[in-house]
């Protein structure tokens, strides 16, 4: 939907520098086409424009398919101000070797990239270039940012191949991840509001908190999904900081707040947790809807709070 004239283009976050795969993402977002866009040097820096209303909307990356969630990510969102979650996207993880103009592999010796680009590209290097040196930097793009320098000692930088318009450097070689279905999934977060409508092909994402540690005390949190129906597609503890064996679970599952099985769910999920914290439901990236289980159904819960209405009136 076009904004009315005169609207301010709308503010997007996202983890930087320009050139990741971040940027990436939510260039795949339409309505970044008309929007300014924020690169934040970290995810925290990010997530506190939206918190600060510098931002209207950020992009962070959550999960990879190779090396697992974003850590930095899902602490975030556990914790200080709420966000909400509004829509998720994928991008493959494609990696390229970028380099100043004029430069050939027989000129590399030293290659820089991000700590987790270089783990996703160990074969390729040893196949191709095994007696460069690899040297960390902050994100993939800063390594392409600097290897754009001409004074930097760095000859070659692993990133994204958007990286490559936007530090001037030519492409020396496409797709050298070892792993060719290495996607990374992000996802969009605001302000808390109203969720978006429910698609029938939803997510939810939340974070339980336990009430303290004792025998069962996951075995109560993941009943409470597991007897409605509710499936998770992930489940992760995390530290809460507070002491040592205080833990947290963050969590997606399928549906829809609006659908009687995962409110049912949440409100259970608030009676045995010290605390809960929505964050959100959003159509699925995948757009995969859920089998539903006989007996949680909207209309098979409708049916029996019905039925228990009748037998409190005696009829």
């Amino acid at each position: 939907m076009t904004p009315p004239p005169g609207t301010p283009p709308a503010r997007y976050a996202f983890l930087g520098p320009e050139g990741t795969f971040t940027e990436q993402a939510l260039r795949a977002v339409p309505a970044a086409s008309r929007a300014e866009l924020q690169p934040c040097a970290t995810v925290t820096l990010a997530l506190d424009a939206v918190r600060d209303g510098d931002a209207d909307g950020a992009v962070v990356p959550i999960e990879n398919s190779v090396e697992g969630s974003v850590p930095v990510t899902l602490d975030e969102l556990a914790t200080g101000e709420p966000l909400m979650i509004t829509r998720e996207m994928t991008v493959p993880i494609a990696f390229s070797l970028l380099a100043r103009p004029g430069t050939s592999l027989e000129d590399i010796r030293v290659v820089a990239t991000h700590p987790h680009a270089a783990a996703q590209t160990r074969g390729w290097l040893a196949r191709n270039l095994p007696r460069v040196e690899v040297v960390h930097a902050g994100s993939t793009a800063a390594a392409a940012a600097a290897v754009a320098d001409s004074a930097s000692s760095w000859d070659a930088a692993i990133s994204a191949p958007l990286a490559a318009g936007h530090y001037r450097l030519d492409v020396l070689a496409e797709g050298i991840g070892d792993n060719p279905d290495a996607v990374t999934r992000f996802v969009m977060v605001s302000r808390p509001g109203v969720p978006a409508p429910r698609t029938g092909a939803d997510k939810t994402s939340l974070v339980a908190f336990m009430r303290e540690d004792h025998p069962g005390a996951l075995l109560e949190i993941l009943e409470q999904l597991t007897m409605r129906g509710v499936n998770m597609t992930r489940i992760e503890s995390r530290p809460t900081g507070a002491m040592l064996g205080n833990y947290c679970f963050s969590i997606d599952c399928e549906g829809h707040v609006d659908d009687a099985r995962v409110g049912e769910a949440l409100m259970g999920l608030r009676r045995v947790c010290a605390d809960v914290r929505f964050l959100g439901s959003y159509e699925r990236h995948d757009g995969i809807e859920p089998t539903i289980r006989p007996g949680t159904s909207d209309a098979e819960f409708q049916d029996a709070t019905a039925w228990l209405a009748r037998l409190r009136r005696g009829g």
